[in-house]
């Protein structure tokens, strides 16, 4: 088989060099993430208002054919509460119901792998970038508030109405009056016992032992005679390969390219972060452009077999890591585990109360997407950072999830043309004593000489940056009478277009107007070949074009009469 092959399935390059010995931690490590995800996944589906096997669907397709296609060797691939919340919200916006859904959920998810596949072939992985951590931190955590808010009524065995969640909320409290007295208990016990473990016992998968305590509950109890609503029926067996409907997804045409583009902005953000952690732990490299392959082909597969977005699960990527995952093997070893529950145990997840389903789904949101120490970090590190996050909690809550991610989009993008259109441009002052310039800002007391103005640029020198450049050296000129040389530190500029050429052009022209030298210090390479194709250098002249601001400084010293 040849290389470029096997570059694009490492799995085979992965078996060719495993080591038998590492067949026990990997076995080990993939049942101990099945036995955690199994039950969360069920969860998830419930987000998604899918039906729970389809949960498990996704999580054996995206296992088995992230292990094919990832080049990490910890990661563990399924549904993600957050990629749930999309989807649920996608559903809610197309206002589709009854078994469209779960083909809906399937469309949404096989398009957001062709997505992926598509940046992969366009080596676009970065695009991913776009989305700041800032945003999804309140982004996921607005979405978690409004999954818990819609479990609450599942807790109680009420129902309610309203069309944001701060409705739905008011609403439960109004009919806590009528509510169920055993669905109620069973909820405050199924929330009791899984908050529980995770405090006195945070090794024990707390789903699975609420799953496990639910079902016998209901064979001791038969709580559904007490009025305890069950899951219902979930039938044994795999899916069949089914291409979802085309004609539901092109009449809902903008909220599925919406959604897609939603899961993989954050799907991809999620993954490309956790990938880079693991193997920076374990000191081998990670291919982002085929990382992206690799979650288009588990989206993909989930999609075709009748399942649910997927993406990185930090928790379960965390379970393999701790219990000895060394190869992809792992990752399989949990498909497989997960295919053998739905040929063998479906079944017996039919007595399962929604209550104790709903404690999972609040559990998994609370502690997975509430990022209470990350939102403290924002508001102590960066002030900004913490209300860009807070504008997509609120956003997500009163407009909803999806138009909340969009939000989120729209605001990180402002963000980024906000910090590219704005560089710093301070003045800087030589260090006494020394060679060295830093901002007079900074250190008040440098030396600055007269008739000398040293301007430093933080930044590229392209059409968002040009015009604050030329700005600058103006207001410079202004605000110095008798100014005779103006150095323009290049040393941050590593790309210049041909407008901020231009800009130089116009610089000089004013320079010349006004009497005043312009050296240039620390230009790189690429930059100059730039300026010289637009004769930038060739009227300034190669002799003010120097090493460092120093060297421009003294430069023009030896020349001045």
């Amino acid at each position: 088989m040849s290389r470029g092959r096997t570059s694009r399935v490492p799995l085979i390059g992965a078996l060719r060099t495993y080591d038998r010995s590492w067949l026990r931690t990997d076995v080990a490590a993939g049942v101990a993430v099945a036995a955690l995800i199994v039950p969360k996944n069920l969860g998830y589906a419930g987000i998604a208002g899918i039906p729970l096997q389809n949960g498990l669907y996704a999580a054996a397709a995206g296992a088995i054919l992230y292990a094919i296609f990832g080049t990490s060797k910890q990661i563990s691939t399924g549904p993600s509460s957050g990629l749930a919340a999309v989807a649920a919200s996608a559903v809610l916006a197309t206002g589709i119901a009854g078994d469209e859904v779960a083909t809906f959920v399937a469309g949404i998810t096989l398009v957001s792998g062709l997505v992926f596949v598509l940046l992969n072939v366009l080596k676009m992985g970065w695009i991913a970038q776009f989305l700041s951590r800032a945003v999804v931190t309140g982004f996921l955590f607005g979405a978690a508030i409004d999954v818990v808010i819609g479990e609450l009524p599942k807790l109680t065995g009420t129902k309610t109405s309203g069309d944001n969640p701060i409705q739905e909320l008011e609403s439960w409290l109004g009919t806590l009056v009528d509510l169920n007295r055993a669905t109620a208990i069973v909820g405050v016990v199924a929330l009791a016992t899984v908050f529980g473990l995770r405090r006195i016992a945070p090794r024990i998968p707390g789903a699975l032992v609420l799953v496990v305590g639910g079902l016998l509950a209901n064979w001791l109890f038969d709580l559904g005679e007490h009025g305890v609503a069950l899951v219902g029926d979930v039938p044994r067996g795999l899916p069949s390969l089914v291409v979802p409907d085309p004609t539901l997804l092109r009449n809902h045409l903008a909220t599925v390219l919406l959604a897609s583009v939603a899961l993989v902005m954050i799907g991809f953000s999620q993954t490309a972060g956790d990938a880079r952690t693991f193997a920076a732990r374990h000191r081998y490299r990670v291919d982002i452009d085929q990382e992206s392959l690799a979650q288009g082909a588990a989206n993909i597969g989930a999609g075709l077999f009748q399942g649910m977005p997927v993406s990185t699960s930090l928790s379960a990527s965390s379970l393999n890591d701790r219990t000895g995952a060394r190869s992809p093997v792992a990752s399989l070893t949990s498909g497989v585990m997960v295919i053998l529950t739905l040929l063998l145990l479906a079944p017996l997840f039919s007595g399962l109360p929604t209550a104790v389903l709903a404690a999972i789904i609040i559990e998994a949101v609370v502690m997975g997407m509430m990022d209470v120490a990350g939102m403290r970090r924002l508001f102590r590190v960066h002030r900004f950072d913490f209300w860009i996050a807070i504008v997509a909690l609120v956003s997500t809550l009163i407009v909803g999830v999806l138009a909340g991610v969009l939000i989120g989009i729209g605001l990180s993008l402002l963000w980024l043309v906000s910090v590219a259109t704005r560089p710093p441009l301070p003045l800087m002052a030589r260090e006494r004593g020394t060679q060295v310039f830093r901002e007079i800002d900074e250190y008040p007391d440098d030396e600055v000489e007269p008739g000398l103005a040293v301007i430093r640029i933080d930044g590229g020198l392209f059409f968002a940056t040009a015009d604050a450049l030329e700005d600058r050296v103006r207001e410079v000129v202004a605000d110095h009478p008798g100014l005779n040389i103006i150095v323009i530190d290049c040393g941050a500029i590593a790309i210049v277009d041909s407008q901020g050429a231009g800009i130089l052009h116009a610089i000089l022209d004013l320079a010349d107007d006004q009497g005043v030298t312009v050296r240039l210090a620390r230009v790189k390479p690429a930059v100059r070949e730039t300026l010289d194709r637009d004769g930038v250098v060739e009227r300034l002249g190669a002799d003010r074009i120097h090493g460092s601001v120093h060297r421009a400084v003294e430069a023009h010293r030896g020349q001045r009469p």
